[in-house]
């Protein structure tokens, strides 16, 4: 086999890193030469750390995330140019036939869909369901046998969809191999404060930062990390906590070893340094883009908003913990993560003082934090995911190939 091209195609900010620590693993799973590309159909290409972006991609109000039967999000999308960006990616994925040995689809049924339109069987890594939160319905089981092969996120997931005739794997949860173990970045006792990576990150970053003041109120010795994840603008989420009565330090985002941003990002040569700090009386905070692993590994829980870090932090062992809901549509999200975490995920209030009472209470009791941890392990799973679908996938392409 020649040089191979791959097309991941993914529907999402975590999807684009999943494919792109799959593609990660690709040539140690290949002698070939590869390239590898991805097709994001949300956003930009956020995350896809390594991967060349290529095809029609636009940045859009719900950041992808519409749910519920959410009109006035989906309307917001039209009008900001989705209906002439969907006939963009399916001209991109029609002319696509030719050119990729096999093609990927990392998400949902919908990203799969799409994939099945370069007249190619797509390998299918499902991210977004379980049975833990809902099963494959009829229509997406009619899809995912027209898929060479399907991964999904757990076995109870596998069991269920062969049980509905779909030949489904569950090699293990990419998630879990996401976050590489790093040493700790600081010293002293911090928690993770994860806002996500969407447009609603600025606010909720305001809302977590809050709750770190309230609880460096009762514990002065904890201070808060907060993920500024690469799709956010740095001087816009600073402007927003300066706003709210956080004073920004000098030197901020001057610091010569901030490292790359991304969640498997390559460890730097001497340890990465906040890109901000900031204090509110006894309170502080360090803006952090460097790798996620390393945030984690100083963090003893976090308390986070976010989709696919969230996971990562339970991966890798840490009490998760999360605001309830102010809408519908975060009603909705929370929902279906904690399902998706069971006991790793701890709702608390959204007032900053009675989730900071919760917390405090939760890093008092060490028997809670164990099961959580526990539980957090078990839900994800081990690592090693990625690379058994890398052998898949090039499987696949080896078998195109040498039609």
């Amino acid at each position: 086999m020649n040089r191979t091209n791959i097309l991941f195609v993914a529907n999402g900010h975590g999807e684009n890193a999943i494919a792109a620590r799959i593609a990660g693993a690709l040539p140690d799973a290949a002698a070939e030469p590869l390239r590898v590309e991805l097709l994001s159909l949300v956003g930009v290409g956020v995350w896809a750390d390594g991967l060349a972006v290529v095809g029609p991609r636009r940045a859009l109000p719900s950041g992808g995330l519409v749910a519920m039967g959410n009109v006035r999000a989906f309307g917001r999308d039209v009008v900001a140019g989705f209906p002439a960006l969907l006939a963009a990616q399916l001209g991109f994925l029609r002319r696509a036939h030719r050119r990729y040995a096999a093609v990927v689809a990392v998400g949902d049924a919908y990203a799969l869909g799409l994939a099945l339109l370069t007249g190619m069987k797509p390998v299918f890594v499902g991210t977004a369901k379980s049975v833990f939160v809902a099963r494959y319905g009829p229509l997406e089981r009619l899809l995912l046998r027209r898929a060479a092969t399907v991964y999904v996120r757990d076995e109870p997931t596998a069991h269920d969809l062969v049980a509905h005739g779909v030949m489904a794997e569950a090699p293990g949860n990419v998630i879990a191999d996401l976050a590489r173990p790093e040493p700790p970045a600081l010293p002293g006792t911090w928690i993770g404060l994860l806002p996500g990576s969407r447009e609603s990150a600025y606010a909720d970053a305001v809302r977590l930062g809050r709750v770190a003041r309230a609880l460096a109120a009762r514990r002065p010795h904890i201070g808060a990390l907060l993920s500024v994840a690469p799709a956010l603008d740095a001087r816009r989420l600073i402007g927003a906590l300066e706003r709210d009565g956080w004073t920004i330090g000098p030197n901020s985002l001057a610091g010569p070893n901030v490292t790359p941003a991304g969640p498997h990002a390559a460890p730097a040569e001497s340890p990465p340094m906040p890109m901000f700090e900031a204090r509110a009386g006894p309170a502080r905070l360090a803006g952090w883009s460097g790798p996620l692993g390393a945030l984690l590994a100083a963090s003893s829980i976090v308390l986070g908003q976010a989709g696919t870090a969230n996971e990562q932090a339970a991966a890798q062992g840490l009490p998760v913990i999360a605001l309830e809901g102010t809408g519908k549509r975060e009603d909705w999200y929370r929902m279906r993560q904690r399902r998706l975490l069971g006991e790793a995920l701890l709702l608390v209030p959204a007032q900053p003082r009675a989730a900071a009472a919760a917390i405090e209470a939760l890093l008092a009791d060490p028997a809670h934090m164990r099961h959580m941890s526990e539980a957090g392990r078990r839900r994800i799973g081990p690592p090693g995911g990625a690379e058994r679908i890398a052998r898949g996938i090039v499987s696949v392409a080896r078998n195109r190939a040498a039609c």
